[in-house]
């Protein structure tokens, strides 16, 4: 813990002892969640990392995710998904031990878990399904419009990958590009029916009406092909990451990039940040002050104290100054 202190009031930043952290799973292996929520855990100080993530097919943790835990220096792994997994994280079971926070994105049930035992335990946030967004003009490439998108949609059914953009051709273009892209991958009915079912292509008259549905959907991803690219930032009040030019796709993001991948979704993004560091340290106010502070201070403590009418807490503030004019 370190200790701040300047004129009789300070902090202590702390970390916490024990964190969760959910690992999804399923349909797909994700090593990288695990980079991206223990290495800030441990970068933080906490003590104790543990992981939950449901088994394989056969019934095992993927290699990537063991090797990923063991990378970032996890305690300790159990093979539960779920629900069931953040109940156990909040509470406690015979052998998963009780943590302070759980950590990480899940499907819808994971995170109603997560919403049940906020309280008990911190979260977080509450992660759905993921999404992005890509703000186009003319000047941006299809092929790199389609794949960026291609590569949101693959993540699951419920994900949203949509394109804005001022410019007709260019939507018709990126939209002859995705159906060409789509051929080959390995999840292409998983893509396929997320864009059925959630993409779009949006056209928009001009930057300013695509800026405003921007902040209005608070997307977890913003990527900015456009020209002048770093002019809008200013503009952009609610994204959980922005991605700037065609040399910075979302995917770089998503691995090596730097930032966390776990990001606001469901439009959370208007009010909370990507995980980083400071969401695995606490704060302790400290107040220690001088005969003299407290004689300069006491006076307007009792006198709010008897607005709100606490007489006892008035006194307690009263007495001391009394002491301290003898």
């Amino acid at each position: 813990s370190k200790e701040f202190m300047e004129g009789g009031l300070g902090q202590i930043v702390r970390p916490l002892e024990r964190v969760g952290i959910y690992v999804p799973g399923g349909t797909a292996c994700y090593p990288s969640t695990v980079l991206m929520t223990a290495i800030p855990a441990r970068v933080a100080g906490v003590e104790e990392i543990i992981l939950t993530t449901p088994p394989g097919e056969g019934g095992e943790v993927p290699k990537a995710t063991l090797v990923a835990a063991d990378i970032a220096d996890v305690d300790r792994v159990f093979k539960v998904g779920g629900a069931q997994a953040i109940a156990a994280l909040a509470y406690g079971t015979e052998s998963i031990p009780r943590v302070d926070k759980v950590c990480g994105p899940g499907g819808l049930f994971v995170t109603l878990a997560k919403r049940m035992v906020y309280g008990a335990v911190d979260i977080d946030g509450l992660y759905g399904p993921t999404e992005t967004v890509i703000l186009a003009d003319d000047s941006a490439t299809p092929a790199h419009c389609a794949a960026d998108l291609l590569a949101q949609a693959e993540h699951d059914l419920l994900a949203t990958a949509i394109l804005i953009t001022t410019s007709s051709r260019l939507a018709q273009e990126v939209d002859r590009e995705v159906a060409r892209q789509l051929e080959g991958l390995e999840r292409v009915q998983i893509a396929h029916r997320s864009l059925e079912e959630r993409g779009h292509i949006i056209v928009v008259a001009d930057m300013e009406q695509a800026i405003e549905l921007i902040n209005l959907y608070a997307p977890e991803h913003l990527s900015l092909m456009v020209r002048d690219a770093s002019s809008y930032i200013e503009k952009i009040r609610n994204a959980g990451a922005i991605f700037i030019g065609e040399n910075s796709p979302e995917v770089l993001g998503d691995y090596v990039a730097g930032p966390s991948h776990v990001m606001p979704t469901g439009g959370t993004a208007r009010f909370s940040s990507p995980l980083g560091v400071s969401d695995f340290l606490k704060l302790t106010s400290i107040v220690s002050l001088s005969d003299g502070d407290l004689q300069k201070l006491g006076p307007a403590a009792a006198t709010i104290a008897r607005v709100e009418g606490l007489t006892a807490h008035a006194r307690a503030a009263e007495l001391r100054l009394k002491k301290g004019g003898e």
